[in-house]
């Protein structure tokens, strides 16, 4: 037995998951000497080494043993991993002659794929061994969110693994990965239409989030500003083989805060309507909320329309529930500002 002690650097895993067409292969591509396996074609406009679209979870299984025997790069993208899961799908019902899922019953299929998924992963952290960087590119998609102490349902950004099978594989990818950002548009919800009856979207810019909201999963190893930009410079620090850095390690200097994008001219001046009880007057004021978002959230819950104005709430619903749970009304108001408008 030996004791060591002491920073170890080494291959990075990333998982990197927002809506389509933000720019998450362009961002993987700007890793050290990248190598794509493009499971759904995406790459066909970009310059970059690719391996052969793999048509098969066998066919993905021999490319990556390509990559560990030969170590031809330094980072190897599986651009999107949602994708490989449903060749890791496809591989399962036809070992056992299914034609969907569910056909095991009781929920063996899932439990097949959990395993089989695993060993994908296990496979990756060979490719770590060899000193390849993993990257993980992976759509997301919004599902609906409660929890008892909270008002209402919201949405949340997940990572988009099958509709029944990410509770399974989900956990798997999140638990491997060393960092999992999560990329979005920033918009906010500041003004209405002409009827007063929608919110439209104004503001704007492509955001990357490193750690665990509400409203989406992320965590990084690296000590990662909690919102900053979407662009490569920002991790690359931490990313062995990326020219002229050496690669750091958390206890090292930090990215400023100043890596957030800034926008401009996109927080209207709150107005306050008349006969707004006083309390709930100066909390709106003092956080900067408007009518329109007091309005969304309630609605939102279920308990007015969103055409009802602030006034003609009952005087017991504004103060029990406005007024004395304010923080986790604000709370729900921030988490809305955070999820595009559509």
């Amino acid at each position: 037995m030996q004791i060591t002690s002491g920073k170890i650097i080494k291959a990075q895993k990333i998982v990197v998951y927002g809506p389509e067409g933000i720019g998450k292969s362009t961002y993987a591509s700007q890793f050290p000497d990248a190598v794509f396996i493009d499971t759904e074609g995406s790459t066909g406009n970009m310059d970059v080494k690719r391996l052969p679209r793999p048509t098969s979870w066998t066919m993905l299984h021999e490319e990556i043993k390509y990559i560990i025997d030969n170590k031809v790069c330094r980072t190897l993208v599986i651009d999107t991993v949602d994708w490989a899961e449903q060749l890791c799908l496809e591989s399962i019902l036809d070992k056992y002659q299914k034609t969907g899922i569910e056909d095991f019953g009781y929920g063996n299929g899932y439990v097949y794929e959990k395993e089989e998924f695993g060993r994908f992963l296990n496979r990756l952290e060979d490719v770590i061994s060899a000193g390849i960087n993993v990257v993980l590119t992976a759509h997301a998609h919004l599902r609906k969110f409660s929890q008892p102490d909270e008002i209402g349902e919201y949405d949340r950004w997940e990572l988009k693994l099958g509709k029944k099978t990410n509770s399974q594989i989900s956990p798997l990818v999140k638990e491997w990965a060393d960092a999992v950002l999560f990329v979005n548009y920033k918009t906010y919800a500041v003004s209405t239409d002409k009827e007063g009856k929608k919110f439209k979207a104004q503001g704007g810019g492509r955001v990357m989030y490193t750690q665990h909201h509400p409203c989406w999963d992320a965590k990084n190893r690296f000590g990662l500003p909690e919102e900053t930009k979407f662009e490569y410079s920002v991790i690359a620090p931490y990313i062995p083989g990326t020219k002229n850095e050496s690669p750091k390690t958390p206890s090292q200097e930090q990215p400023e805060q100043s890596n957030i994008e800034e926008w401009t001219d996109i927080t209207p001046e709150i107005v306050i309507p008349d006969n707004i009880p006083k309390a709930l007057a100066d909390l709106m004021r003092e956080n900067s909320v408007s009518e329109e978002e007091i309005r969304f959230a309630v609605s939102n819950g279920g308990f007015f329309p969103y055409d009802a104005p602030i006034t003609k709430y009952p005087s017991d619903f504004v103060n029990g529930m406005l007024i004395a749970k304010w923080d986790g009304m604000y709370k729900k108001i921030c988490e809305n500002r955070a999820v595009p408008f559509e």
